[in-house]
């Protein structure tokens, strides 16, 4: 029997000071993380607001021209989806939407068959995006400068929670 395995009670110290000692470091780490990240991902959002006509013009010459558009499309829909839920409610390939956000298209995938699979993500996309925060979508009007950017940092925010946690998650592991 390993040491201390039978007295439980002597572990609570240490459970204890292992935690302090990791809510030290994760106030210490965690803003700093999730800040960088949200400096890019407003970046992001915006030249994707920008390169889309503010959500209005979402077409598929456009996701071809630029496929990692798609990330942050994901995030401009109610809820939120994952990955593999466009791949999923679309009904496209896995390996389509896991390129597109790389910023690539399948070298081996037909323009034809490119061009069908790329229109039922948009479909998919169009039928959730998030009316609530783009308010300006279904009058087809261009936002005000407020409703941009409010909808620019709901997005970004989005995106961040997404890539900040995977960041704070690997640098305690290496800690």
């Amino acid at each position: 029997m390993g040491v201390c395995r039978d007295k439980p009670d002597d572990w609570k110290a240490d459970i204890a000071q292992s935690v302090d000692l990791y809510n030290q470091w994760f106030l210490r780490f965690a803003p700093q993380a999730f800040r960088k990240t949200r400096l890019s991902t407003i970046k992001d959002v915006s030249d994707a607001m920008s390169a889309s006509q503010d959500l209005l013009d979402i077409s598929v010459s456009l996701l071809k021209e630029d496929p990692s558009l798609i990330r942050t499309l994901r995030m401009s829909t109610c809820p939120p989806l994952a990955l593999d839920r466009v791949v999923g409610l679309a009904g496209v390939t896995q390996n389509l939407v896991r390129k597109m956000e790389k910023g690539q298209l399948p070298p081996r995938m037909s323009p034809t068959d490119l061009d069908i699979q790329v229109a039922k993500i948009i479909d998919t996309l169009a039928k959730l995006l998030d009316r609530d925060i783009f308010v300006w979508v279904e009058d087809g009007r261009e936002p005000t400068q407020d409703e941009k950017y409010r909808a620019a940092a709901v997005v970004a925010d989005r995106l961040c929670g997404a890539d900040a946690n995977p960041i704070v998650r690997n640098a305690q592991e290496k800690r």
